[in-house]
Formats: structure tokens, C-alpha cells, sequence
């Protein structure tokens, strides 16, 4: 049976793998969709991260598709009650075209204004009364955090927001948020959503300082790309042509001996727990401190299936120690030193 998971010290419990949503309507289409939902959720998941912003890249879109499809399955399937919805708010909305741009600089940050009715929007595109864990996605230099703090807990107190998190934040801006939730009495975030994975740089990003501020403060851990791109998966061989696709072109810039290291180390270690390199890397993440659910994403049913296996998976301790070893940000240093 699936232990669920604390989200930090909130009273909030995810399956141990959260499901991305950012391909919804994208590369995977509306049947699709709804099919890699069904297995989720078949198989216990609990957890959809979505982000208003989701698909703005689509031609003639103004984003907003994939919670709209989590809102058409939702309500098909009547089990809301069953499931925690997550998405996100800050990122420019509005279609891509030179009309659009006119009012984009309306549509987008942290402020006050923009926070409500972006909300609004989210819950209409769901299709639901209320939102569980709401995102601001990164930062707005241009609006005060006190702001921002101030509209998202109006939120949480009429009933719109059950909890509150972020994403992309550095572990300064994290400090100054629970500062300054502290000293107004606003409401605080439970989690934080950076991009962590065994790669380089990610896992030395993460380390160095905002894990230390989630152990300390109980901030639940929710991590993007914890595949990185797909490398994670082993698909990607050292010194072998690269595949043709635009996901390829996109995670070559991971290429370096040392996560080519990491990814043969996955695979060794994969066949001796006869599982996949996906699934340890996954697996690795769910040992590390203040960690609740990584977040992945699935274009097939079939992808999904075998990411989910992660979570029967326990890793040995000489196992982890040896991922800790080859990925460590310390060795990056030592390297560089000599």
C-alpha cells in the first residue's frame, strides 16, 4: 500500500510522484490526457500541477489549456474530492500575436490586481470551487513580496486557496517571504517547486542553501524536471548521435562527461534492482531531506506506467551512497581544483 506524504508541516498529503500537467494540449493531446489522468489516478495518484500559463507557447492560444482539461476530467469523473489541484500564477497570459501584446503587460506578475483575477480564471478553467495548493511560479522584482503575500492570504481566508507555495525561488526570497508572512500575520507557503534532479547544476542549485531553509522551516519539496529533460532516462548514450526531436536539441545542453557518469551509474544500478534508470533517479529523489513528491510528466500511458513503478522501488544504502558520490556539487568543485 502507498504511504502518502506530508507536504512539509502542513496538513496536506500527495502520492509520493505528483503528476505535470505542462504537456496537456500540447504534446499530448485531449484524449491522451485524460488517459494518462486515468492511470494516475488508477494507480493512487493524487497530486496535478498545472500552471495558468500552460500552453501559452501553442499558436493563437492565450494559455489556460491544460487546466482546462484537468477541469473537463474532473468534473466527468465527479471525483474532485478525491484529488489535490495545483496550478500556478504569474506568468504573462494572452495570445501571441501583435494584439495580444497590447495588453500582455496587464496580464502578468505578482501584483494584487493581476493575483485575484488570475485566480478567478484558474477556478473557472477547473471547473472548481476552490484550488489547493496555489503557486506563485517565480518571482515578481517589480511587486513587494508584502503585496503579494497580502492578496494570496484574502485568498486562503474567503475560501478560494487552501495552501500556499512557490516556484523557482532562491532560498534569500524564500527567507524573505516567510520573513515577512512572519512579521504581517500573512499567510505562509507550505512548499517551494525548484527544478532538482542528480544533474548538474540543479543538484548543487538546491543543496547549497534552499534545502537547508526547507529541513529548518518545514517547507515541503515538490521538484520539477526531476528527469532532467529526459537525460535521466538513459536514452541519451555518451559519444552516440543525438535523437532527432526538439526535446533532444533541448537537453543537450546537459551533456558533460560528468552527468554522463550519473546516467551509467543510474543504469548499473538499475539492473542490479532490475528496474529502470528513471525509476532509480526518481527514487534517489524521494530518500532526500524535506521531500515530498517530485513532479513528472507523461505524453502516454505506457511512460506513466513505468515512472509509477518508482514507487514500489527501495534503493540500498550502498546504492544511494554511490548516486550521492558520482552526482555530489562537491565533487564538481574538488574536479575544478585540481
Amino acid at each position: 500500500m502507498t504511504d502518502y506524504r506530508k507536504l512539509g508541516k502542513s496538513g496536506l498529503r500527495l502520492f509520493p510522484l505528483g503528476l505535470g500537467t505542462m504537456q496537456f494540449g500540447w504534446s499530448a493531446d485531449e484524449a491522451t490526457s485524460q488517459a494518462v489522468m486515468d492511470a494516475y489516478w488508477q494507480a493512487g495518484g493524487n497530486f496535478l500541477d498545472s500552471a495558468d500559463i500552460y500552453s501559452v507557447w501553442v499558436p493563437n492560444n492565450p494559455g489556460g489549456i491544460s487546466e482546462e482539461i484537468i477541469g473537463r476530467c474532473i468534473k466527468a469523473r465527479g471525483n474532485r474530492d478525491e484529488m489535490v489541484v495545483a496550478t500556478k500564477v504569474r506568468g504573462a497570459m494572452g495570445q501571441n500575436s501583435s494584439e495580444g501584446k497590447k495588453t500582455i503587460k496587464q496580464r502578468v506578475g505578482l501584483s494584487r490586481r493581476w493575483i485575484l483575477k488570475a485566480c478567478e480564471d484558474s477556478l473557472r478553467r477547473l471547473q472548481v470551487d476552490h484550488i489547493d495548493l496555489y503557486q506563485v511560479h517565480w518571482i515578481d522584482p517589480e511587486t513587494p513580496i508584502e503585496e503579494t503575500l497580502s492578496a494570496l492570504t484574502d485568498l486562503v481566508r474567503k475560501g478560494y486557496v487552501r495552501y500556499l507555495g512557490c516556484s523557482n525561488f532562491s532560498a534569500w526570497r524564500l527567507m524573505q517571504s516567510l520573513w515577512a508572512s512572519d512579521v504581517n500575520g500573512f499567510e505562509k507557503f507550505v512548499s517551494i517547486q525548484p527544478e532538482y534532479s542528480l544533474l548538474e547544476p540543479t543538484r548543487g542549485d538546491f543543496e547549497r542553501e534552499i534545502s537547508k531553509v526547507c529541513v529548518e522551516y518545514g517547507i515541503g519539496v515538490v521538484p520539477y524536471s526531476p528527469l532532467g529533460g529526459g537525460m535521466l532516462t538513459g536514452k541519451y548514450k555518451r559519444g552516440a548521435p543525438l535523437p532527432e526531436s526538439v526535446r533532444a536539441e533541448g537537453t543537450q545542453g546537459r551533456f558533460s562527461d560528468r552527468n554522463f557518469d550519473i546516467v551509467e551509474t543510474l543504469e548499473r544500478i538499475a539492473s542490479q534492482h532490475n528496474a529502470k534508470p528513471a525509476q532509480v533517479a526518481l527514487a534517489w529523489l524521494l530518500e532526500q531531506p524535506a521531500m515530498t513528491a517530485p513532479i513528472v510528466g507523461a505524453n502516454s500511458v505506457a511512460q506513466l506506467e513505468e515512472l509509477l513503478g518508482t514507487v514500489q522501488l527501495k534503493l540500498s544504502a550502498e546504492s544511494l551512497e554511490e548516486l550521492n558520490k558520482v552526482s555530489s556539487f562537491r565533487r564538481s568543485r574538488a574536479e575544478s581544483e585540481d
